[in-house]
């Protein structure tokens, strides 16, 4: 009897491929080393960067720049946006205010609010953050809405007999209840308030990986651009994965409830 092939053997053979496919294109000639450098290349490049600071700072420091202006924004977007959302499942009077507004806001792209961001706050953190959180809000209102109004409303008429507050409601009937979707919607959001920062450091700030990827186009270095395109990916694959844990372990005690 076979054994099944684990599952994380599938993942490490896509990325063995795709980073074999690459350097077999460098290696056979088929594109010059200037448009697309070999993985050793960007290896090497990425290595020298850890060692020696690039645009004022180490490739790490410049990562480590970008995640707390992640943090910043993505927080703000979450600790405003969840319980709005929450609030709007459960007030009609509310939700009618603040949708339509809402609605034209959240087809603005983010990057449309970088010309905003730039003129505000210069080259300052602020901007980036307000670009996060443009990116970052709409899913974190959407999800908590979409999970209160899914919320049993017999469970709500229950606390309101017991003479429950509307506080009281909001933490420890709506929250619970709406909570897998809440941290589904973190996900998503997480997911567009990196891209979001990406944008917004390519163009409003002097620090962070956005920063040295510019540099890097500035200076014709393609293995620089390359090195924090795969940083990017990497650091947005960790938060995903960490996010996931999460929706995972509150979905299996949302369920054994």
């Amino acid at each position: 009897m076979t054994r099944a092939v684990p599952l994380w053997l599938y993942s490490l053979s896509s990325l063995v491929l795709f980073f074999g496919v690459w350097q077999g294109v460098t290696v056979l000639g088929l594109v010059s080393p200037f448009v697309l450098p070999s993985p050793v290349t960007v290896a090497e490049r990425a290595i020298a960067m850890m060692q020696r600071p690039f645009a004022g700072a180490l490739l790490w420091e410049h990562a480590f720049s970008s995640f707390l202006r992640f943090l910043g924004g993505f927080g703000l977007a979450a600790a405003i946006g969840v319980p709005l959302g929450l609030m709007m499942g459960r007030f009609r009077l509310l939700d009618e205010m603040v949708t339509p507004v809402f609605e034209a806001y959240r087809y603005v792209a983010p990057l449309a609010w970088v010309p905003f961001a730039a003129l505000w706050f210069g080259t300052g953190v602020g901007g980036a953050i307000m670009v996060i959180f443009t990116g970052a809000f709409a899913p974190c209102l959407i999800n908590a809405y979409r999970g209160a109004r899914l919320v049993d409303k017999h469970l709500i008429e229950a606390a309101q007999t017991h003479g429950a507050s509307e506080f009281r409601i909001a933490t420890e009937v709506l929250l619970p209840g709406a909570l897998p979707s809440i941290v589904a919607g973190l996900r998503v959001s997480a997911g567009l308030g990196w891209q979001s920062l990406i944008g917004a450091e390519l163009i409003v700030v002097s620090s962070g990986i956005g920063y040295v990827m510019i540099q890097g186009q500035s200076n014709l270095s393609p293995q620089t651009v390359i090195t924090a395109m795969l940083v990017i990916g990497l650091i947005g694959l960790l938060i995903d994965v960490g996010l996931r844990g999460v929706e995972t372990a509150v979905r299996r005690k949302w369920e054994g409830q």
